[in-house]
C-alpha cells in the first residue's frame, strides 16, 4: 500500500496570489490619488481658462484701440473700447456662474482694466484732439490715466468694505465709455476738428471723467441683479426697448446713456445728503 503524502504545514506555506480584481481596485485607488494630487497642484499653480480668456480678449481690444488711434482710425478705436467694456463685464459673471474665481483672475482683470479703460481712452482722446492744446492736452490725458489707476487700486482695497450695490466713484469702464462715446459721436457725424470749442469740450470731459473716478459719489453697480431668478415681464420689455434705441443710432444713444450714468452718482449723492442719510459708497475704513 502506497504511503500517504505528508500534509503541508500551513504556517510555512506561501501566501496565495492576490486576485486580479483586488489588484484592479488597488490600481484604481492609485489613479484616484494621483488625480487628486494633480488637481491640488493645478489649483495652486494653474489658472482657469474660461474667465481669463474673456479678460485677455478685453486686454487685446484695449491694445487694439491704441494701435488704431496711432493709425488715425479713431472710430474703430472707440468701438474697440466698447467691445472691451462688454468683454470685461462678461468675465466676472462667467467666473461667478462657473465658480472659477481666483486671486490670479482678480489681479489679471485689474491690469487689463488699466490698459483698456485707463491708458487706451487717454491716448485715443489725446491723439484725436487733445494734442492741439499742447501741454494742457497731455495733462488732461494724464489726469484721466492716473484717476483710473487710483480708482482701480482703491476698488481692490475696498472689496468687502463698501456696499456692493454701489461703486465708490465712477467705474473705469463707464469713464472709458464717456471718452470713447464722445470720440465715436464726433467722428460718426463728421465734426470738423478745426472747431475752436471741440478740444476744450474734450478737455473738460476728460478731466470730469478722471476726477469722478476718484470721487466718493455712489454709482449703482447692478450687482444686486441676478440673472438666475425670475423678473417681471416689464423687465424684458425694457431690455427690448433699450436694444431698439441703441441700435437706432449707437453713437448718440450710447453716449447719452453714459452721460446720464456719469451724472447719476452726483445726483444720488446730493439726494442722500439732503435726506440726511450716509453715503452708501463711502468705506468705513481709511483708504490706503
Amino acid at each position: 500500500m502506497a504511503a500517504f503524502k505528508t500534509r503541508r504545514n500551513r504556517a510555512n506555506a506561501t501566501p496565495p496570489r492576490a486576485f486580479r480584481r483586488n489588484k484592479a481596485i488597488q490600481d484604481v485607488g492609485v489613479v484616484e490619488t494621483r488625480r487628486a494630487k494633480r488637481q491640488q497642484f493645478l489649483k495652486k499653480r494653474g489658472i482657469y481658462l474660461l474667465p481669463n480668456a474673456f479678460t485677455t480678449a478685453a486686454l487685446f481690444c484695449g491694445f487694439f484701440a491704441v494701435v488704431q488711434a496711432m493709425n488715425v482710425r479713431f472710430e474703430i478705436a472707440a468701438i474697440a473700447i466698447f467691445v472691451a467694456m462688454v468683454l470685461d463685464g462678461m468675465d466676472g459673471r462667467v467666473a461667478r456662474m462657473t465658480n472659477t474665481q481666483s486671486a490670479f483672475g482678480e489681479q489679471f482683470d485689474s491690469l487689463s482694466d488699466m490698459v483698456s479703460f485707463g491708458v487706451a481712452p487717454a491716448l485715443v482722446m489725446y491723439e484725436w484732439v487733445l494734442k492741439d492744446l499742447g501741454r494742457w492736452g497731455w495733462l488732461a490725458a494724464f489726469v484721466y490715466c492716473s484717476g483710473a489707476a487710483l480708482r482701480l487700486a482703491r476698488f481692490n482695497t475696498n472689496v468687502g468694505v463698501v456696499d456692493k450695490r454701489y461703486f465708490q466713484g465712477l467705474p473705469s469702464p463707464a469713464a472709458a465709455a464717456l471718452i470713447a462715446g464722445f470720440v465715436w459721436l464726433a467722428t460718426d457725424n463728421r465734426v470738423p476738428l478745426k472747431l475752436v470749442w471741440l478740444p476744450w469740450v474734450a478737455f473738460g470731459l476728460t478731466i470730469y471723467a478722471g476726477v469722478t473716478m476718484v470721487s466718493n459719489a455712489p454709482f449703482y453697480s447692478g450687482k444686486a441683479l441676478d440673472v438666475r431668478y425670475r423678473v417681471p415681464f416689464a423687465g424684458v420689455l425694457l431690455i427690448v426697448v433699450a436694444f431698439v434705441l441703441v441700435s437706432s443710432d449707437p453713437p448718440v444713444m450710447l453716449f447719452c446713456l453714459f452721460v446720464l450714468y456719469g451724472l447719476s452718482g452726483y445726483v444720488w449723492w446730493a439726494y442722500m445728503a439732503i435726506r440726511g442719510r450716509p453715503n452708501p459708497a463711502r468705506s468705513s475704513q481709511r483708504d490706503h
